[in-house]
């Protein structure tokens, strides 16, 4: 099982952007720990990080024949970009969609996902967490139809 880990704008900040919020694990630590997950699991990680939008999108439309499934933490953009959702329909890759805080309970701005009513599940608000939970559930999912 292939599994791709897509992440958005700042996430390369994390463990120094707003820690409140966000926490104190950085990227790396939380790409390590997937990584743990999936060795578990007996899956392959593809890990991509892009503070640019047409890079995530490049990412997304890379993703067929080359994922079974993907977590997605399109992060800001998950909020504002047609073009990012459009990329994700076209390709048809189940996934997950990841966010750190509970984007609910937030700016209005950031209470809607473009995405959400795409994926398989969202997982918010469990911080570093959350990876790890989607992760657990895209691959139980993906088991199930299998």
């Amino acid at each position: 099982m292939r599994v791709a880990v897509l992440s958005g704008p700042n996430l390369n900040l994390l463990g120094m952007r707003e820690p409140e919020l966000y926490g104190r694990a950085t990227l790396d630590q939380i790409e390590a720990a997937v990584r743990a997950a999936a060795a578990s699991a007996g899956a392959e990680v593809e890990w991509f990080q892009s503070n640019h939008e047409g890079a995530l999108i490049d990412a997304v439309q890379g993703l067929a024949g080359r994922a079974d499934g993907a977590l997605i933490n399109a992060a800001a953009l998950s909020h504002t970009s047609l073009a990012l959702r459009d990329a994700v329909l076209a390709v048809r890759v189940p996934f997950v969609e990841v966010h750190l805080s509970n984007i609910f309970a937030r700016e209005p701005e950031r209470r809607r996902s473009l995405l959400a009513d795409l994926a398989l599940g969202v997982v918010a608000g469990f911080g570093a967490r959350s990876y790890l939970l989607g992760f657990e559930a895209l691959v139980a999912a993906l088991r199930d139809a299998g």
